[in-house]
């Protein structure tokens, strides 16, 4: 189990990041959070099997087909046990 810090930015918001990094880290099997920052970026927890959690790190660098990512800030976070993936406001 390990888990990651991401900050994804660039043209990040309004264009369905957070419901397409939920779909990805689902689907992936990844638990945490994503929240949209008011600074304009986008702030997720993932955390799970590493292969799986490295995946959805990689999907953020690219993000949903009309976001524009500039960024990615990724650092190692600890697990807090997190069971589902949730998309916060």
């Amino acid at each position: 189990m390990i888990a990651r810090r991401v900050v994804v930015h660039g043209l990040v918001q309004g264009v369905g990041f957070r419901w397409s990094m939920a779909g990805a880290a689902r689907r992936a099997g990844v638990a945490g959070w994503v929240r949209n920052r008011s600074d304009g970026a986008v702030e997720a927890h993932l955390e799970g099997d590493p292969e799986a959690v490295e995946l959805v790190v990689a999907w953020a660098h690219e993000g949903p087909r009309h976001a524009s990512v500039t960024h990615v800030e990724v650092s190692d976070a600890q697990p807090f046990g997190a069971v589902v993936f949730d998309i916060e406001p």
